[in-house]
């Protein structure tokens, strides 16, 4: 006999492709709910063909928030645990049990491992910690994008597990185009909140508005809240980042320092100044900066990471610079530990041949 009531809830629209695999996987709920916000796929009649609750309710104007409370409010208000699972991820099977093995009476939210990319290999690329499993009462989601799940209580009590994880394997497809308007709206309403006032810096520069990024992720590092060192961090990578495509390389260099000293257990700001010292053909330095990074081996459990970091990249760039100056024996062993990591990359396997001739001449 199942301990709890659990529910799971999400929101869709345009997600046809995924429908069978999310409902095998939710399919140990006592029941699925899905707020569809507007699709003009077979999205709807598949979810309700496998026993999915559908609400249709287009949200105008979108706010993500608005999109997530709607569905929340639609799950039964005698459910125990909540989960909220979008239809491009999937949890892995057996998580009923593990929840209910767990939770307890005083339980409100538990946080789980969350595979948010993947690398050639299946590996995963980007992990880090997520926390949408929560009791029904207490909670609502808030801002218009990046929404997060705020407790309305003072009683909230989180629990956390490695043995729950939960896949994201996204649609490259969807356009992310709604994202900026929405994160300035979000600064907008709230201009003290640094977790946004970061993410719209990062979208600006992921449309190439460089000076706008600059000046946000500024903001974002003298707000008083902005005290989480990674993403200082990473503020202050993407602002050297912006100065790069400024060709505004002392500054850039100023920041990745900024940043090295502001985390200096992540990999990240090394493999960023390393990136911009080879882009330089400083090949002396790449070696310094990539060996900082190798000095580094514990993978931090958060989404700042950087995928670069932590696979191949590294020991290609150290390959690259020892060839370049001269010293094809470490060039050689060093793409040799790239090709490990990426074993059927071309570019790697022609610079292994290059590599083993220009070592073979030497001799």
């Amino acid at each position: 006999m199942n301990k709890y009531k659990i529910c799971v809830y999400a929101i869709s629209k345009n997600e046809e492709k995924f429908v069978d695999r999310w409902m095998d996987c939710v399919s140990e709920a006592d029941e699925v709910i899905v707020l569809d916000t507007g699709s003009t796929d077979n999205t709807v009649e598949r979810l309700k063909s496998r026993g999915a609750n559908v609400t249709i309710n287009q949200i105008n104007p979108w706010r993500f928030d608005d999109a997530r409370n709607k569905s929340l409010q639609l799950v039964p208000e005698d459910t125990d645990i909540c989960v909220c699972i979008d239809l491009d991820e999937v949890i892995e099977k057996g998580w009923r049990k593990k929840i209910e093995n767990i939770w307890n009476e005083n339980t409100t939210r538990l946080r789980y491992n969350y595979n948010w990319s993947f690398d050639e290999n299946g590996n995963p690329a980007v992990n880090f910690y997520i926390d949408k499993i929560h009791a029904r009462k207490d909670y609502i989601w808030t801002h218009p994008v990046h929404e997060v799940l705020k407790c309305t209580s003072d009683n909230e009590v989180f629990l956390t597990t490695d043995d729950i994880t939960v896949n994201h394997y996204p649609d490259k497809t969807k356009s992310r185009g709604d994202y900026l308007p929405l994160l300035e709206l979000s600064v907008k309403e709230d201009p003290s909140d640094d977790r946004n006032m970061h993410y719209l810096g990062r979208e600006y520069m992921f449309y190439g508005k460089w000076n706008e990024c600059i000046d946000t992720l500024i903001k974002h590092l003298n707000l008083p809240s902005a005290v989480w060192k990674d993403e200082r961090c990473a503020s202050m990578r993407f602002i050297a980042r912006s100065y790069i495509n400024l060709k505004r390389y002392d500054e850039a260099r100023m920041w990745l320092d900024k940043a090295i000293n502001e985390a200096p257990y992540l990999r990240d700001p090394y493999m960023e100044r390393a990136l911009l010292e080879y882009e330089l053909n400083n090949y002396s330095e790449v070696e310094k900066y990539c060996l900082l990074a190798l000095k580094i081996d514990k993978h931090q459990k958060t989404y700042i990471n950087e995928v670069f970091s932590w696979d191949y990249t590294v020991y290609d760039l150290l390959s690259l610079s020892y060839y370049f100056m001269g010293n094809n024996e470490l060039a050689l062993e060093y793409v040799n530990k790239a090709l490990q990591m990426s074993t059927n990359n071309e570019r790697l396997l022609k610079n292994k041949e290059i590599f083993e001739k220009s070592l073979n001449k030497g001799e």
